[in-house]
């Protein structure tokens, strides 16, 4: 696990790919908080994942936009903005959330 520092708060995170239902999950824990998130996306309609077609831990839509769940600013900016929607909760436990539309505001960003 990977190291990411957020103010005071110090997060653990890794990607990993799952062959069914093909997706790609980022997995970030607040150790002191107890507090898990993971952010999944799935293969669909203009929505692919790297399915050794890429390097590991890449999501894309089909039409440039693209991002490198390995590199430790998009993580951030992906946690930045799961917070910014709520789904970052400070109650102890594990919240799986759908990647794709923080993917889409990124992107459009870039």
């Amino acid at each position: 696990m990977r190291r990411l520092v957020v103010g005071e708060a110090i997060w653990l995170w890794s990607v990993r790919h799952k062959h069914a239902e093909c997706r790609e999950i980022l997995s970030l824990h607040h150790e002191e908080a107890g507090v898990t998130l993971r952010i999944v996306f799935r293969t669909g309609p203009d929505r692919f994942v790297a399915e050794g077609l890429w390097y590991s831990g890449s999501v894309s839509d089909g039409r440039g936009g693209l991002l490198n769940l390995h590199e430790p600013g998009v993580v951030r900016m992906l946690l930045d903005e799961a917070a910014a929607h709520g789904a970052v909760v400070n109650v102890r436990g594990e919240t799986q959330i759908d990647g794709w539309p923080l993917f889409d505001v990124l992107v459009a960003r870039r």
